[in-house]
């Protein structure tokens, strides 16, 4: 390609942000309430919404209560629900999409397949799948961790003749109803489309691997009356907001500091599980064996009812092998079934590995990251300057709400790319000793908890058992040590200096 046609197919920008989930579009937002025009926000997809565009399956919702799950600067008092189901989630965030101008922003269809960090003109090169690049000041990755489907590598899939999707990729042009159906998985999507599958189905024999602790889902609808009040005296959501926040704050010291609490929460789940599932032996399999909060903690008050169904089947021996029509259980027994859905989560610490980040020295995140990947306050890479991770290392959350931890996250970045931007400096690298110390401490707060307790296994844990996913303490914590960015913690190249 000639230097002509090279150029034609680049874009210049101040900033590039990648993904229009909630990370995303919240930086972009903020930005232009910043006053910032000079960015562009790709999506690999036609529409927006991250996690809530592509998460369509039956029952699809938050866990989190919407008034809590949504941005600081733009509160709805319209929910119509304590917990927002999919559909209503993702037109919050094209109503704030349309508010604040930020369409004009984003380049659909452009998928991000990697970035490499020029030297000399300390800017990124960003690359993309259809082979336009994108030259930039400051790269914000708002890619997240939810986002690649984890499939399990199960004999003889792909001789299956019949239907078969991840729930991240839900198929609504197959029709399940009276089909008799395979579901892998009881994880945090299961345990929401099966009870709505089981209703349509023949047969639904449902494979669990390992049972969740579930607690009952305290959800209900939001009256007209509520919304009104909401709507009347903005003071009053923000104050039941806040209620909220604290209520959720408090979850997290029975994992990381109060194991009595811990043993109550256990008690009274095991208490749900015998007064919601009938069977017996079906109750003794659905009971967890490890401690509460070593994996996820999920809400449901339907999951287990539906259990109880006649076309239900649990099995707890796993899927050795699939065949033509039909899988074949960990006891050599052999099931018919029309379709199977995995329920079977996502790739997390290994997100990035399919993608191509080059810093300073031609050094690669993948090798920066081969360890295990860690970041500065979850969100700065040594070595890689005016790189930003939005939900980056360390800074997922099992008790409250990601959108909390994000928009500390904004306020951190824009701390730093405030001066950028109006010419004061040129590029920002964490210094790896500030690095060092801050993962040090993470990690050290991290053995206390009951992520370490022995037999814990879960997708917070990277291959070397290291909990590289949740903030192990409380988010106002958090809010504390990233209200702004330490200089000091920062090799800052001055403008008109070498």
């Amino acid at each position: 390609m000639g230097k002509r046609q090279r150029e034609q197919h680049r874009h210049d920008t101040s900033v590039v942000i990648v993904g229009s989930g909630f990370s995303g579009l919240g930086t972009a937002i903020r930005l232009k309430k910043e006053g910032v025009h000079d960015f562009v926000l790709l999506e690999k997809s036609d529409d927006l919404g991250g996690t809530w565009r592509d998460n369509t399956y039956p029952g699809c919702a938050c866990d989190v209560p919407s008034l809590m799950y949504s941005f600081s600067f733009e509160q709805n008092p319209d929910w119509s629900r304590m917990f927002a189901e999919q559909g209503e989630i993702e037109e919050y965030l094209r109503r704030c999409v349309d508010k604040h101008g930020v369409h004009e922003h984003i380049h659909y269809g452009v998928e991000f397949t990697g970035a490499e960090w020029d030297e000399d003109g300390h800017e990124w090169h960003v690359s993309t799948a259809d082979g336009t690049e994108y030259v930039a000041r400051a790269l914000v990755s708002g890619l997240g961790a939810l986002h690649i489907p984890n499939y399990p590598e199960l004999p003889g899939l792909e001789r299956f003749q019949g239907e078969s999707f991840h729930s991240a990729d839900w198929n609504h042009d197959y029709d399940l109803t009276d089909k008799r159906v395979a579901v892998v998985g009881t994880g945090a999507s299961a345990i929401q489309f099966v009870p709505k599958v089981a209703e349509e189905v023949s047969k639904l024999n449902l494979f669990q691997r390992t049972p969740p602790w579930i607690q009952p889902k305290p959800d209900r609808p939001l009256s007209e009356r509520v919304q009104r009040a909401f709507r009347r005296v903005p003071l009053l959501q923000r104050a039941v907001r806040f209620a909220i926040y604290m209520t959720l704050e408090f979850r997290s010291v029975a994992v990381l500091r109060e194991p009595r609490l811990q043993r109550i929460s256990q008690w009274m789940a095991k208490r749900f599980i015998r007064k919601q599932v009938h069977d017996r032996k079906t109750r003794e399999a659905v009971t967890p064996d490890y401690a509460m909060g070593c994996k996820r903690i999920l809400l449901s008050s339907d999951f287990y009812p539906a259990l109880n169904q006649s076309n239900v089947e649990l099995n707890t021996s796993g899927v050795t092998e699939v065949r033509e029509n039909s899988v074949v259980d960990g006891e050599g027994v052999e099931h018919p079934v029309d379709a199977i859905i995995f329920g079977t989560g996502f790739h997390v610490t290994d997100a990035f590995d399919h993608l191509s980040i080059v810093g300073r020295g031609g050094r690669k995140l993948q090798d920066a990251w081969k360890d295990g990947m860690e970041a500065h306050k979850g969100i700065t890479v040594s070595g890689f300057p005016n790189l930003y991770f939005l939900l980056g290392p360390n800074t997922g959350l099992g008790h409250n709400s990601v959108v909390f931890m994000i928009e500390c996250q904004i306020n951190y970045v824009l701390s730093i790319l405030r001066p950028m931007l109006r010419g004061e400096f040129t590029q920002a690298d964490v210094r790896q000793s500030a690095q060092n110390e801050f993962n040090s401490r993470i990690q050290s707060r991290l053995k206390g908890a009951v992520w370490s307790a022995g037999g814990c296994q879960s997708w917070y844990l990277d291959e070397n058992g290291v909990n590289r996913t949740l903030w192990p303490g409380f988010t106002w914590n958090y809010w504390w040590q990233t209200r702004k960015a330490d200089p000091k913690d920062y090799e800052i190249q001055r403008a008109g200096a070498r």
